[in-house]
Formats: structure tokens, sequence, C-alpha cells
């Protein structure tokens, strides 16, 4: 779900804009959620949020994750599937720095051989393009470093996701974030061109729309069966889905990526530094 959902948003935004395109996206997550939790009688403890603590902790939680998928999609329009996917993978990285220095958990010399091999897989995958960022910041330098910036609003994200779970469910954390965002993107959402979506882009629009609940969902289920390390170490094998589809198959508004040596070794860095920090804990 996560390796096709840049592919796809692309294919919406060669007519739709990005802000009226992640309105969709979070509108019908949050309009098709909100019946499956009526009827599991799951709906979000609203009493909860009488305490100001945890009314700002939730808001904080869904304006960061709402600033992520705003600012994501903001990037991907400047560059595309394969460099946005490589480049999100900061997200969890980050986050797991934020776990050793924020709540004090360990982190072993293997697992800082693997953010090592990470970063410098994202130099080697996005080295024709360090001068758009570090020389001349053109279009693609910016659509990186807001993708960058959505990676870090995700990191508080899910760092606020973490102290809410001792209150809420995911389920009741998520429905509130969906509507929020919902909310916060309509003001700015763009309907008159609605008429002039394709079939097939109404379709990967309606996609986008199913991939949150369906690819979290399935996230979550992963979690029941195994350790949560080796989720992250299948997840981590993303963007080699993503570039692999975008190489292989023509589509139409996806730019390809001029892959050459250096640049797929960086890619097998992402990846393999990624699972190796996810896993070596285990190993300790």
């Amino acid at each position: 779900m996560w390796g096709v959902l840049p592919i796809a948003l692309k294919g919406v935004m060669v007519t739709l804009d990005p802000i009226t395109t992640t309105f969709f996206r979070l509108s019908l997550a949050a309009v098709l959620m909100t019946p499956y939790l009526v009827a599991r009688r799951r709906l979000p403890n609203y009493g909860k949020l009488r305490s100001p603590r945890l009314f700002f902790q939730l808001l904080a939680a869904g304006l960061l994750l709402t600033g992520n998928y705003g600012l994501y999609i903001f990037g991907l329009e400047r560059t595309g599937p394969e460099a946005a996917q490589m480049m999100i993978q900061i997200a969890p990285m980050l986050l797991l720095l934020a776990g050793v220095f924020l709540f004090k958990e360990s982190f072993s010399s293997t697992q800082w051989f693997g953010f090592f091999a990470f970063a410098s897989g994202l130099v080697l995958f996005f080295n024709h393009h360090l001068g758009d960022i570090f020389i001349d910041l053109n279009d693609y330098g910016l659509g990186l470093l807001i993708i960058s910036l959505a990676a870090v609003c995700w990191t508080g994200y899910a760092i606020m996701q973490k102290i809410l779970l001792q209150e809420f469910t995911s389920q009741e954390t998520m429905l509130a974030i969906y509507w929020l965002g919902t909310l916060l993107f309509l003001p700015f959402c763009d309907f008159s061109v609605l008429g002039q979506l394709t079939n097939i882009q109404w379709a990967l629009l309606t996609f986008c729309g199913l991939n949150t609940i369906i690819a979290y969902g399935c996230f979550a289920e992963a979690l029941v069966h195994i350790e949560a390390s080796r989720v992250s170490a299948t997840i981590a094998v993303t963007p080699l889905l993503t570039v692999s589809i975008v190489q292989l198959i023509p589509i139409t508004g996806v730019t390809i990526e001029p892959l050459g040596t250096i640049s797929l070794l960086g890619a097998f860095l992402v990846v393999a530094g990624s699972i190796t920090t996810a896993v070596a804990k285990d190993k300790k």
C-alpha cells in the first residue's frame, strides 16, 4: 500500500491540486472509519478531552500528522515517487533517535552502523541532485527539503501518539485526526476541476483514501503476529517497491528518476541500513 501510494497520488495530481487531493484522502478515511467504529462501539471517549492536557496533546498530534500529509504531497509534487519514498524514510530513523534521546532507549553499535549506512545511502541515491539543495536551490531541491520537514512532522506525531496511547486507542486518535485534517484542508480546496478527472483518476483518488485505512490496518494486524522490529524491517523495503514499479512500468505523469550505479547502491544502503537499525536490537 505505501509503496504504490505516491505513484497513485502523482496520477491524481495531473489534474487535481495537492490540497484537494489530500482533503479527499483524509475525508474518505474519516467517513469510512466513523460508521465502522460506531458499529463496534469504539468511538473516542470525548469526556477525556475535558482535560486541557489531553485536548492539547491530541490537537498537537493531529496538527503534526496533518502537516505531514500536506508537506509530503507538496514535496511529491516537486520531485517524484522514488525521491519522495526515499526521503520520507528519514521519519522512522528520526523516531528511533527520538527514542534514544527522549525516552532513553538503548541503541546498539550495530544499530549505529545501520544508521550511518542509511545516511550514506541517501547521499549516494541523491548524488546527482546534491547541487539542487546545497548550491543552487531549485524546485526539486525544495521538494526534498519539504519532504524532510514532513518526516520531522511525522516523528513529532509518532511521539505524541506514543503518549496518547496511554489514554486512547490508536483507532480513537486516528479518527479524531482524520476529521481534524478534513476540516483544516476544506477551506483551501478547489472542487472546480473535479469534472475534469478521468475514470482512472477517480479510481486512484478512491484508492488513496482507502490506502490509509488498509495500510494502517495491515500494519496493526502485523504487530499482533510478529515483533515490531520485524514489521519495521519489512516496511523498510517500501522504497525498493516504488523504485521498481516506476523504473519498469511507464506511468503517465510520473517522472522516472535517472538511476546510475551510485544511485542504485544508495538505494540498497538506505534499505539495508533501515533493516539493520530495526532488527539489530534483537541481537544485542
